[in-house]
């Protein structure tokens, strides 16, 4: 421990003062259903303000409130910036679109690894993956990711490292490998494929992605500098990385962290999103 630390109980609410915000509660299922979708097309929106979008690579997905044994996700090679929630699909279990928008497309690897972690992990909602480039630069480096700043922390003993590549996911083998790895974690490095993050909210979800995304370039940063120096990067020790992850790490602080990005693209997408 710290000879300078002076720790007080740890959690979000103890980071603020006045009323904590939280998320919305429904009592009906479909008005929930519309809101999720809305929400998830804003998901889409900030991932490609923040250049996560290659080409027609990468997902995000949210169970459905009213048929739980369904999902919502991106139809396969419309564009992110453009996304509305009307233009979202539902899949079931076994792959079919049940609902949706003109383009009923199903990228298939969305399918089967969504599918495997909605699956394994009913205590979620939300699953995102992407072939963000500093995720998918430290994903060739064969490890996981160091705690070596508070941002970090968040991860701290909740990141798993799949360190197996399949091939381009188009069967369900590999969907269950990756699901089986992520285990009750809230993220994963995928060995020469990129970053997975999950959440209670779609916006818990889409703030693990990007602070995972920015971890990954400040630690390529970092272990370079290190590495100049002939030497490498300060860890944190265990029980200071414990205490903040009660605070940065759980599920109230990803939703709320991902306020300002859901507010801005909120405001500049006006009712479109909405449609």
């Amino acid at each position: 421990m710290s000879p300078h630390s002076t720790k007080t109980k740890p959690g979000m609410e103890q980071a603020a003062s006045g009323q904590f915000p939280r998320p919305p509660t429904f009592k009906d299922p479909l008005e929930e259903r519309q809101y999720l979708k809305e929400r998830l097309a804003l998901g889409f929106r900030i991932f490609a303000k923040n250049g996560f979008d290659e080409g027609v690579a990468g997902h995000i997905t949210v169970r459905d409130p009213v048929d739980p044994t369904t999902f919502w996700v991106n139809p396969f090679g419309v564009a992110w910036p453009l996304l509305r929630a009307s233009d979202l699909i539902r899949v079931n279990e076994e792959g079919a679109i049940v609902e949706g928008g003109e383009v009923r497309l199903l990228n298939v690897a969305a399918y089967m690894i969504h599918s495997a972690v909605h699956k394994a992990r009913p205590d979620i909602n939300a699953v995102a993956h992407s072939h963000s480039i500093y995720g998918r630069s430290f994903a060739t480096l064969g490890r996981n990711l160091d705690i070596t700043t508070q941002d970090a922390c968040s991860f701290y003993n909740d990141i798993a490292h799949y360190d197996s590549f399949g091939g381009i996911v188009l069967g369900p083998e590999e969907g269950q490998h990756i699901a089986e790895k992520l285990g009750p974690k809230k993220a994963a490095i995928l060995a020469n494929h990129g970053l997975l993050t999950c959440g209670k909210t779609i916006e818990s979800c889409v703030f693990w992605f990007m602070s995972l995304e920015r971890c990954c370039q400040a630690q390529l940063l970092a272990d370079a500098a290190a590495a100049g120096r002939g030497g490498e990067t300060v860890k944190i020790a265990d029980e200071e990385a414990e205490y903040t992850y009660k605070t940065v790490g759980s599920e109230l602080s990803g939703w709320f962290s991902a306020k300002p990005a859901f507010d801005l693209m909120a405001r500049e997408s006006g009712e479109d999103y909405k449609q």
